[in-house]
């Protein structure tokens, strides 16, 4: 059977090659803005991201080798990825909410060489933190820190001193489109993150995908407060503007009002993000008869989407269509939603229309079934990962090329997907994917916990949060908070910290000893528990 994506060419391009482009082209065109009144030039990307490829190929960065970041949704972040591309080096987001245990992991299992980090972030310090991990990290040589301020850890760089020592133009690294571009880790159900490959090819499908689906041009202006360390916000906010002709706008953090300033003052027309997100837009523009003339378009997933937010968006904000799109890390943006006013009805029932990738549903045994009907989804195209960097993974992630997501749905005759349940055993909290067994094993540490099983529980504003249920040691008692104070010690971020606690004798399990987290849901809904 013929696929739409079967007629796909890859760019067979990088992102350095894409900026220089930009530069000889439109030196002084505007690339991307900032919700601090910054703006960047694409002479001035390239200029820059020169410079620091210049500093980190004195510092004996080799192609292939790794570079982290961890930073915010800042001007640096596009000259670390810029310069990364010109090295060739893989490049590494990792989200900004991690702490040490999160962090001291994905950076020893991906080998980093360095890392870009902020100085004192929302009252968190990174220098403090990296100088306790980076005697466990005998690959990470450097230590970089953006808007630092005083003296740093021994060993460390500030920003300017780091990219004032490169030593003359960088060599421009000859890289494969199809070689390994970026590492991506996300949560699943096996408790340690996972390492996500993408290639300059996958990455870039990625990217067309929302372009061709939400016929993206000239005229739009992509606001993009997802951080850029997510896929969603590195690829629709970091690389766009290379590749199309959109410009894009980078919130630090997302604020309904700093939101309805920037669409009214900067024009923009469209934004990807989390469900919370459209909600509070919505809500703040209808208690305040805006109609935000122009936006046209947003698209949201990662958590459940009620129908009810996409009709009221549609009738709240005059020019604008709000989607359900569906896809995660390893397979960008499966579906675009449905972006035709006249298919608001689609729209708002479904996840979204399927676009650029061929979708399977299938039972248990494997076999592909009809329309209509609800089994496990799995996913190819042109913006699939190249696969996990643990092989044993992707052994039991991948069935005869197609891609196992681990959640249940079914096709429609539109072309639709709609999803109704999920096999993985993840919390998506504000589009955020929490592993359950990373937090039951950090609670099974605790003294007082025999056994305990996790599970999401409604969020009125993020979806999903969490909820332990927890069977204490005998003649031991077990608080919330005294399991709040047990992940602070463990120095675990906080996303990942329980905020509903159920005590119990017993756990619901199978005849092979499996706990039916689905009968644990089921409570919790029953109960009314809302976080």
């Amino acid at each position: 059977m013929a696929h739409e994506f079967d007629s796909y060419s890859y760019r067979q391009t990088t992102l350095a090659a894409q900026a220089r482009r930009c530069a000889a082209e439109k030196p002084d065109a505007t690339a991307l803005l900032f919700d601090n009144g910054q703006s960047l030039t694409f002479a001035q990307a390239w200029s820059e991201g020169q410079r620091l490829a210049s500093a980190l190929q004195s510092a004996g960065l080799k192609p292939g080798d790794t570079l982290s970041f961890q930073l915010p949704n800042c001007v640096e972040a596009v000259y670390v990825a810029v310069a990364a591309s010109i090295c060739g080096l893989v490049i590494n987001p990792v989200v900004p909410i991690y702490r040490d245990r999160e962090l001291s992991f994905i950076l020893g299992d991906a080998r980093s060489r360095a890392i870009f980090i902020p100085g004192v972030y929302r009252r968190f310090n990174f220098p403090a933190m990296l100088d306790e991990l980076r005697t466990r990290l005998p690959d990470l040589e450097h230590v970089i820190c953006v808007g630092a301020d005083g003296e740093l850890p021994g060993g460390f760089h500030h920003w300017q001193d780091f990219i004032d020592s490169g030593n003359g133009e960088p060599d421009v690294a000859q890289v494969d489109p199809d070689d390994t571009k970026i590492l991506l880790y996300t949560s699943g159900t096996t408790g340690n993150p996972k390492a996500v490959r993408h290639s300059h090819n996958t990455l870039a499908a990625a990217l067309d995908n929302g372009v061709s689906g939400w016929s993206l041009g000239p005229d739009d202006l992509m606001l993009m407060p997802s951080p850029v360390t997510h896929i969603t916000g590195y690829v629709n906010g970091i690389e766009l503007p290379f590749f199309a002709d959109t410009h894009a706008l980078l919130m630090e953090a997302w604020n309904v009002d700093r939101a309805v300033e920037i669409i009214e003052e900067q024009s923009a027309t469209v934004c990807v993000s989390a469900t919370p997100f459209l909600q509070e837009l919505v809500d703040k523009c209808a208690a305040e008869g805006k109609t935000l003339a122009g936006f046209r378009l947003f698209a949201c997933g990662g958590a459940s989407v009620p129908p009810d937010l996409i009709y009221r968006a549609g009738d709240t904000l005059k020019d604008c269509t709000a989607v359900r799109v569906y896809g995660s890390t390893e397979t960008p943006l499966v579906t675009v939603g449905f972006p035709e006013p006249e298919n608001r009805q689609l729209a708002a029932e479904t996840d979204g229309r399927i676009h650029n990738y061929d979708v399977r549903i299938c039972d248990d045994d494997g076999n592909e079934l009809g329309l209509d009907c609800d089994g496990e989804i799995l996913v190819r195209g042109p913006a699939m990962m190249l696969g996990y960097v643990d092989p044993e993974q992707n052994a039991s992630a991948f069935s005869d090329g197609y891609f196992c997501t681990g959640d249940i749905g079914r096709k429609l005759e539109s072309g639709a997907i709609v999803i109704t349940d999920r096999k993985k055993d993840i919390i998506i909290r504000g589009g955020e994917n929490l592993s359950a067994r990373d937090i039951e094993e950090a609670l099974l540490q605790h003294p007082d916990i025999a056994d305990t099983a996790v599970v999401a529980a409604p969020h009125e504003r993020l979806g999903e949060g969490v909820a332990a249920f927890v069977i204490p040691r005998e003649g031991s008692s077990v608080t919330l908070e005294s399991v709040l104070a047990h992940f602070a010690e463990l120095k675990i971020a906080k996303q990942k910290w329980p905020q509903h606690l159920e005590l119990t004798d017993t756990l619901p399990r199978t005849a092979s000893g499996k706990v039916q987290k689905e009968i644990l849901r089921r409570q919790l809904r029953e109960a009314g528990v809302s976080l």
